[in-house]
């Protein structure tokens, strides 16, 4: 049987500065090996999110114009977001989408941007500085290993209900101070990592998969699927 999910790729014309819709293209062929299909559809300015109709929602980074405009749109889809999230809705958010689900970002030029608050962290600015460069995680709950590619001016601070996607082998992370990089909160995934970072990290697109597939089949077996070796490199 061909399971069929519906992902939501917000602002997928405008925030995709490091190649990240490479996700997409990861997911989709690693939803084929689970006999999964992916319907995916770009959720942009002034347009409309809701909950019920999606089913995982992946969410890059951008540039700062684009980010500041995104920022402000996406107040109109907080409500629904926060919905969709807090339902269990899958989520992976990278570089200027995980700030953005954030309480707020400080930009390049120091001005204060709102997120939608749906995930309890912040981040700051970086004074004349960027971590960039390879970096390693391994998460502590799995005993997964991740590899990526980090190149961010900001500096993210988890908060309430958040936990690392791993802790920082080599490299920065979040903020160069904790030792923790990206997030997890319910079954939302958050990073830095740019590559993008499930080309290189298939587990992660397995969990995502399988949370989506729970959620919206509850009634059916997926313990093949969840067997399913998945390869690390896409």
């Amino acid at each position: 049987m061909t399971y069929e999910l519906n992902v939501a790729h917000l602002y997928g014309n405008l925030m995709n500065t490091y190649g990240d819709v490479g996700n997409i293209l990861a997911l989709k062929y690693y939803a084929k090996q689970m006999d999964v299909h992916l319907n995916v559809k770009v959720v942009s300015l002034e347009e409309d999110f809701q909950a019920a109709d999606y089913d995982l929602a992946f969410f890059g980074g951008g540039q700062d114009f684009e980010q500041t405009i995104v920022s402000q749109d996406i107040q109109t889809k907080k409500a629904e977001l926060t919905k969709f999230i807090e339902s269990g809705g899958p989520v992976l958010a990278i570089c200027g989408g995980f700030q953005l689900l954030g309480h707020y970002y400080i930009g390049a030029n120091g001005e204060k941007l709102p997120g939608i608050g749906a995930l309890d962290h912040y981040t700051l600015a970086q004074d004349h500085n960027r971590f960039i460069g390879d970096i390693v995680i391994k998460n502590q709950e799995t005993g997964e290993t991740y590899h990526g590619f980090e190149n961010h001016q900001g500096l993210t601070y988890l908060g309430a209900g958040e936990r690392p996607l791993g802790n920082v082998v080599s490299g920065k992370g979040n903020n160069g101070e904790d030792g923790t990089e990206g997030a997890i909160y319910k079954n939302v995934y958050c990073s830095y990592f740019h590559g993008p970072i499930l080309t290189r990290n298939g587990d992660i697109a397995k969990h995502l998969l399988i949370a989506a597939l729970k959620r919206k089949f509850p009634e059916a077996d997926f313990s093949q699927q969840e067997a399913l070796p998945i390869p690390a490199t896409f």
